[in-house]
């Protein structure tokens, strides 16, 4: 197996699962994917459609959504190949130590864009310029503006990492006002600033190396607890957006949200920044997975009821 692997690298790089998987950020995809599932889920629910009818439109939005990250993945390597290199958990990446060259990268990027984007338009149009507006934001107003520029970065940067339960949603139903997908979307959206922000105390002094100007290196931890305690606030306010669907959706994200506000506090008081920062992503990995997970099960025992 090690020779055949060899020979595949030999005729291009990118024929190598893990340097293609590098390059497109494949455990990205996949946690995005269990956003665009509970969009999905969430829609055939609310919209009472029965999910074989749209098996196909179903298939080619997971597929589009798939080659649509991979993309905007190996966009960010090819940009951020400078900060990469100076950062630890980064600095092997494929396009950082030449293993693949700019072009195929680019071409590669270039290409999952568009078939990616046909997949979801097939679907629904509205699915298509989701997924162009998550690729968009996170290419160009957040990797090749904002992130070396503003301690918003993250704020910016989440509108992309939101767009992935949209995507799911509209491959069912053009309606985008339901407070289902409201909710979903908004706790998708303000869950991204406490987790990156306990990324960004973890790592501070790789992000001071590499000038990237997270929160807690341009404004300290004080601000930093602070800012992230605001936005769990917010989350737990978000939670009530699924009251009009159902009272158990409710309850759930209540509950995680609750829970996380309590250990950010709790926390902060007994361990020191470091230690804080590791269980707050700790717990962030835990919620995100919980609250997808249980809105995908609750939309699919819903449905066959």
């Amino acid at each position: 197996m090690r020779g055949e692997k060899n020979t595949f690298s030999a005729i291009h790089p990118l024929l190598s699962l893990k340097i293609l998987g590098a390059t497109i950020k494949t455990g990205i995809i996949k946690s995005n994917l269990l956003a665009v599932v509970a969009g999905l889920s969430l829609s055939l629910y609310v919209n009472s459609v029965n999910p074989w009818n749209e098996l196909w439109d179903i298939i080619l939005a997971l597929c589009g959504s798939s080659l649509i990250i991979g993309a905007a993945g190996a966009f960010n390597n090819l940009y951020d190949r400078d900060i990469d290199s100076l950062m630890e958990r980064t600095k092997e990446r494929p396009t950082v130590i030449g293993e693949v060259s700019f072009r195929s990268v680019l071409i590669l990027g270039l290409l999952m864009t568009t078939v990616g984007l046909y997949a979801l338009y097939i679907a629904k149009p509205l699915a298509a310029l989701f997924g162009f507006l998550g690729l968009f934001f996170y290419v160009f107003p957040y990797t090749m503006w904002s992130k070396r520029r503003t301690i918003y970065n993250t704020e910016i940067g989440s509108i992309s990492g939101a767009m992935p339960p949209l995507i799911g949603w509209t491959a069912v139903s053009t309606n985008i006002t339901d407070p289902a997908i409201l909710g979903l979307f908004a706790m998708t959206l303000i869950w991204q600033m406490p987790h990156f922000y306990s990324i960004a105390i973890r790592k501070e002094e790789e992000y001071r190396n590499a000038k990237v100007p997270m929160l807690p290196v341009i404004k300290g931890m004080r601000r930093t607890y602070k800012q992230t305690n605001f936005y769990l606030v917010l989350l737990i306010a978000a939670s009530f957006l699924f009251l009009p669907v159902s009272p158990v959706l409710l309850g759930a994200a209540l509950l995680l949200n609750i829970c996380w506000l309590v250990l950010s506090i709790l926390g902060h008081r007994k361990m020191d920044s470091k230690k804080w920062a590791r269980t707050m992503f700790l717990y962030s990995l835990i919620h995100i997975t919980g609250l997808f997970a249980f809105v995908t099960l609750f939309s699919i025992v819903g449905v066959f009821l």
